[in-house]
């Protein structure tokens, strides 16, 4: 997950004090970095799918995409402790029903452990990916149905490891996986945890940390491996950096997805102390960490060395929130004013925001929301409509106000 600097106790405390809005109450304050005419936003509110304390921990939220006839409109739910079970949103009421229990193997003892990321094949029915952390690594992992007959459930026996790679501390995980437009795995792996990244890894291309990687999962041969390296990966070769790399420079991107219809890759990047990020991913980009924290200095914290990197789309200060959580580019039918808007949030205060860049760079910003949530991730059904997480086990539907 995220970093959490504050015990669970003292973020609901924080959420009492900050957060005045109920959930539901839509709030339209605009900021961008030009004057804006003021227009009204769409109203939004948040309609449960599943109630509080139902789910344990849901971290993420994907949809199969319809790749299995008998699984369209299904949604699965990652729960951070070892399991992913599927919901039907059509009919809530038949409750969630486990597909995968790695229980046995997962390690949670952290707070940003345990299992953080799925992604089914886009073009294999019953055939998933997962990103779990051990007591020592990140481990990426492929997963087959157990039975043609039933493709929802998957084979905990099946498990194949594809990559592992240590990690030196209990935080900054990544751990987002989404298959991109040409078909090669994507993988957030964060900086592998401290405070300010002591071992340099945002920067150091020779490690897989810091980083959003790709990897070619159908077909093997790197290493010996069950991947291959893209041939147009930034360091394909291995001699620059490592071949899996696709960009760095990254703190602990906390859920990147492409937008459907342009295949740009949006990330969210957690902030140090100062500032979150939300950045435009770009093949061989370096993203400033831990030289610049968003589009300030850090390290050293006045006249840094800026060559080569590429700056933020947007960032937000502690004013507004302290843990960005990200989210996707809204291509639903549902709430037509908000198509083409990147939807995003904070998790301790619960905003939910939209951003857009204009045809003239400008970038809009936009309050929907304060939801009264700990939102831990966005989800994206079939039909680009949009589900939020909750920490306290529910899991949400957003449509319009």
């Amino acid at each position: 997950m995220k970093r959490v600097r504050v015990s669970h106790l003292a973020v609901v405390l924080l959420l009492s004090l900050l957060l005045s809005a109920c959930r539901g109450e839509p709030v339209t304050k605009e900021t961008s970095n030009e004057p804006q005419q003021q227009q009204q936003q769409p109203a939004i509110k948040l309609e449960t799918i599943v109630p509080e304390g139902t789910l344990d921990n849901p971290v993420g939220v994907v949809s199969e995409n319809g790749v299995t006839r008998d699984l369209e409109g299904k949604l699965f739910v990652i729960e951070q402790k070892g399991r992913i079970v599927m919901v039907d949103p059509a009919h809530p009421a038949t409750g969630a029903k486990t597909v995968l229990d790695i229980r046995d193997r997962v390690y949670t003892d952290g707070n940003e452990q345990g299992l953080l990321g799925l992604a089914f094949h886009p073009k294999k029915p019953g055939v998933a990916f997962v990103n779990y952390t051990t007591k020592t690594h990140s481990v990426i992992a492929r997963f087959v149905m157990k039975d043609p007959e039933h493709p929802e459930l998957l084979d905990p026996k099946s498990e194949v490891i594809l990559l592992t790679y240590e990690q030196p501390f209990a935080n900054h995980k990544g751990g987002q996986l989404a298959f991109g437009p040409d078909g090669y795995l994507y993988i957030g792996t964060g900086d592998g945890g401290s405070g300010g990244d002591p071992y340099g890894n945002g920067q150091n291309k020779q490690t897989l940390l810091g980083k959003i990687l790709r990897i070619n999962v159908d077909v093997g041969g790197y290493q010996g491996k069950r991947y291959s390296i893209p041939a147009d990966n930034p360091f394909a070769d291995g001699e620059a950096g490592a071949p899996e790399i696709y960009a760095y420079g990254l703190r602990n991107p906390w859920r990147f997805s492409f937008d459907s219809v342009t295949g740009k890759l949006w990330a969210a990047d957690v902030g140090q102390n100062r500032l979150e990020e939300i950045d435009i991913v770009e093949k061989g980009g370096n993203y400033g960490w831990n030289v610049m924290e968003g589009n300030l200095c850090y390290k050293p914290e006045e006249g840094c060395d800026r060559t080569g990197l590429i700056e933020p789309l947007y960032t937000y200060g502690r004013d507004l929130g302290v843990s960005v959580t990200g989210g996707f580019v809204y291509r639903g039918s549902a709430i037509p004013d908000l198509v083409g808007w990147y939807i995003y949030g904070d998790y301790a205060k619960g905003t939910i925001w939209a951003l857009r860049q204009e045809a003239d760079s400008r970038v809009r910003n936009v309050t929907l929301l304060q939801s009264g949530e700990l939102i831990t991730s966005f989800g994206v059904d079939a039909a680009g409509e949009l589900y939020v997480c909750a920490q306290n086990g529910s899991l949400l539907r957003i449509v319009q106000g």
